[in-house]
């Protein structure tokens, strides 16, 4: 999962589909990435993790990070956020690039109508009670469709 700064968006996606897999009972390795590195090693941003806690899920300890071009090898699946992180990832990996493996994660709802999950980051809690419930219900197309 990836997003600009893997402080918002991406932590609570890696937080929620990782509580699908569990439940699903899979055993999946899902991580999250920031294209850009303003937040490295630090926690998701406080309403990520009180939106998520208030919905079950515990993202209290994840570190933020920067994406890398060895995670196009070391994940089957790379969901990102919006076009601009796509883009970024596609900068990044260079020579490593796999484009058959990354795609915006609301694909899941939405195939082929390019739709983005908003940057909550100077929005209200209001704003990341919808990026939960949008990122969910692609998660949950993740587990269906991945299973």
């Amino acid at each position: 999962m990836v997003c600009l700064g893997n402080i918002c968006r991406s932590p609570l996606a890696e937080g929620i589909l990782q509580h699908k897999a569990e439940e699903a009972g899979l055993d999946w390795t899902i991580d999250s990435a920031g294209t850009a590195g303003y937040h490295i090693g630090e926690q998701p941003h406080k309403l990520s993790q009180k939106v998520a806690l208030l919905n079950g899920v515990d993202i209290s300890r994840q570190q933020c990070r920067q994406f890398v071009k060895q995670d196009m090898a070391r994940f089957d699946l790379i969901f990102v956020m919006d076009n601009d992180n796509y883009a970024e990832v596609k900068r990044i990996s260079g020579n490593e690039w796999e484009g058959s493996k990354v795609r915006l994660l609301l694909d899941m709802l939405y195939p082929g109508e390019n739709k983005e999950v908003p940057d909550p980051w100077y929005g209200t809690e209001k704003d990341y009670h919808l990026v939960f419930d949008m990122v969910s219900r692609a998660c949950e197309k993740i587990i269906e469709n991945y299973r």
